[in-house]
């Protein structure tokens, strides 16, 4: 230590700068994982995992900033370790059958059941424990966390996981807490705590976002976390569009691709299969300045949904998010020329068709957008519509 503010420059040490979430992922004694994106996470390599007690693995992706992936696997009669944390998770069960308890006051541990499909989030620093249900199969399951935000952001570790707060508005103690019953509202959100079967449940209408699609809105985790979850017919594509980091889009069904560019001659376009079980980052700066659009060439309508525990849907994470001309789930459905955010069918590059039909045929399939697109050399499929800032004013 010196008081001698008028060292010389040459002399004195470099000052570090210190990535808690880096220290913490070299600490953990965990798999790793990054990339672009996963293609197929039931086939993810794992390895034991101390903290969990289970075989798992962390993913950071290159679109990740403060957010990662978490994935487990309990083998047969199996559970994890109790634990509790100061970050939110959003959860879904990739394979198998199981439980989960969750309390604050284990005297009022409540205890849930869960298949293939189930979609649900752990109130931030409840303790909770998950066990296999079967005895000969394991179960799998991959969860986004805001982990590298907050660890970054309050640098101890022992601030994240020993921290002994109890949120009393965050879990409900009377049973049924995880019952699946929730409220509809408008905008197609559905207020709730558990959803048993978020790969088949069904959803509204959601056709200005294109192709005939469908969609729900979920506020979570008593509403302080949102993710939603979209659909759209065989042999169609959804409108481009392009918003900031968060969404995890996790594939639930289908076979088809995503394209991702910035470049306005599309110059820098990317190509990114996708298949049940594949997570990608549609988005790679915080800028919004990336297009991307989801294709569907297979057999069977493509589902996915967009895990996104970062944000909530009843209470503002930013300066302004009452404005409805602000919210982006209003202004994904609206051209940007409008103020929206999205890429109307007459506005994208002719590339964007020709690509898609080329990957049909590939796959054996026929287009079904000469409602949508005038050059389109398949059959006539769904009906264009439009959305509006005006309408939601």
């Amino acid at each position: 230590m010196t008081t001698n503010t008028n060292s010389d420059p040459a002399q004195v040490p470099i000052f570090e700068r210190i990535d808690t979430y880096e220290e913490w992922k070299r600490d953990e004694g965990v798999k790793l994982h990054g990339g672009l994106y996963i293609k197929d996470l039931y086939s993810l390599e794992l390895d034991y995992w101390p903290r969990k007690g289970v075989n798992g693995a962390v993913v950071y992706l290159d679109g990740d900033e403060d957010t990662d992936e978490h994935v487990i696997e309990i083998g047969p009669a199996g559970k994890t370790n109790p634990e509790h944390h100061m970050f939110n998770e959003v959860i879904y069960v990739l394979s198998g059958r199981g439980a989960t308890s969750v309390w604050y006051d284990e005297s009022k541990k409540q205890t849930f059941e869960w298949a293939e499909g189930a979609y649900f989030s752990i109130p931030m620093n409840a303790t909770y424990q998950h066990f296999n249900g079967s005895g000969s199969e394991p179960t799998r399951m991959v969860s986004v966390t805001t982990l590298p935000g907050m660890i970054r952001k309050f640098i101890t570790p022992d601030f994240i996981w020993n921290n002994p707060y109890v949120f009393p508005d965050r879990l409900n103690t009377e049973e049924g807490w995880a019952s699946g019953s929730g409220s509809m509202y408008k905008g197609r959100i559905w207020e709730t705590n558990f959803l048993p079967d978020a790969a088949n449940m069904p959803m509204p209408e959601w056709h200005e976002r294109g192709a005939g699609g469908t969609n729900i809105m979920l506020s979570l985790a008593d509403n302080t976390v949102a993710s939603h979850i979209s659909e759209f017919p065989v042999g169609t594509y959804k409108k481009a569009h392009r918003h900031g980091p968060g969404a995890h889009l996790l594939i639930t069904g289908g076979v088809g691709f995503a394209l991702v560019w910035k470049n306005e001659d599309m110059s820098d376009l990317v190509k990114a299969d996708w298949q049940r079980g594949s997570l990608y980052l549609p988005t790679q700066d915080a800028d919004n300045e990336y297009f991307h659009q989801h294709f569907n060439v297979g057999t069977t309508p493509a589902r996915y949904i967009n895990m996104s525990p970062a944000n909530s849907r009843k209470y503002a994470v930013r300066r302004g998010s009452n404005d409805i001309s602000k919210q982006g789930e209003i202004r994904a459905m609206v051209s940007i020329k409008e103020g929206g955010i999205q890429l109307e069918y007459e506005d994208e590059s002719r590339r964007v068709h020709e690509i898609f039909e080329e990957e049909l045929r590939k796959h054996g399939q026929e287009c079904r957008m000469k409602n949508l697109i005038p050059y389109c050399t398949g059959v006539e499929g769904p009906q264009n519509k439009k959305g509006s800032l005006k309408a939601w004013e």
